[in-house]
């Protein structure tokens, strides 16, 4: 048995289209979603990040603008920013592109932009939000992965997910997510005694832990579901996952690649927590 490969590629190319034609209409009403992107300092795999949004914005329409910053901005000028930002009636969503230098500090930043407006999920009043089972801004990897396995109609109901890494941005609300789609939900991370036996009884594994190949087919549970977050560079320069994808898609039934699996879905989720926003903005929600 081979496992079915879901690109998240395909699903998020779809959802883009889809996004295409209800920006078109909601411009029809004059209302353009707004989204603006602060980048502070030159790191290369951010810029590379933020070029990927500003393509997929001006694909679906959302008027994308990116604000530039050098390294030595203070935090007193970025939350500065941030507060005229709020303000912008222009402006539905806010993005402040992590990590940021370390003489800022991050959560203090998280925390300044207002909830309406914090399409990354983010801010404390979302996550809180979030855990309470209540609509909102969800954290755009975990929803990205929400919405791949809803798109092969996997069943989350009932089923043991198994999360590898419990990061803010990815382990800890991909967790609650699956949770508030009635899965029962293990994490595991650095800490975990006797890891493997917890991964060999995930019906669902999702794995977040930015190690090459920490996962492999022996380690996983025949037919289970394997989402596959990591993104790493190999010796050879290339990109690769968490999981070592040729013996695992020999045991799982749905496997996601690395490239072209969970990433584009990342993006796509941003551009619909914006366009959200501006419907909100607009009370058409």
């Amino acid at each position: 048995m081979s496992a079915e490969i879901i690109y998240g590629s395909e699903l998020a190319q779809k959802m883009r289209d889809e996004m295409k034609e209800e920006v078109t209409a909601l411009k029809e009403k004059n209302i353009v979603p707004g989204l603006v992107v602060i980048l502070i300092g030159e790191d290369p795999a951010s810029m590379s990040y933020v070029k990927g949004k500003q393509k997929a914005s001006d694909y679906v329409g959302v008027d994308s603008e990116l604000i530039t910053l050098p390294e030595k901005t203070t935090q007193e000028e970025l939350l500065e920013l941030i507060d005229q930002l709020n303000n912008k009636s222009s402006v539905n969503g806010i993005l402040v592109q992590l990590p940021l230098p370390d003489h800022i500090y991050e959560q203090a930043i998280i925390e300044a932009i207002s909830p309406e407006k914090d399409v990354d999920g983010f801010h404390p009043v979302n996550i809180g939000r979030m855990m309470t089972g209540k609509d909102t801004f969800y954290p755009c990897t975990p929803y990205g992965i929400i919405k791949i396995l809803q798109s092969k109609s996997i069943e989350i109901e009932g089923k043991h997910a198994v999360i590898i890494g419990r990061s803010n941005i990815v382990g800890k609300p991909v967790g609650q997510l699956l949770l508030n789609e009635n899965a029962t939900v293990t994490y595991c991370h650095s800490r975990t005694k006797d890891m493997r036996s917890y991964i060999k009884n995930a019906d669902i594994l999702i794995v977040a832990v930015g190690r090459e190949h920490f996962i492999t087919g022996e380690d996983i549970k025949e037919g289970a579901i394997v989402i596959d977050v990591g993104v790493n560079r190999t010796s050879e320069g290339t990109l690769t996952g968490d999981v070592e994808f040729d013996s695992a898609k020999e045991i799982a039934s749905y496997i996601t690649p690395v490239p072209k699996g969970v990433g584009p879905m990342t993006i796509t989720m941003l551009l619909h927590n914006t366009i959200k926003s501006a419907k909100k903005a607009n009370n058409l929600l």
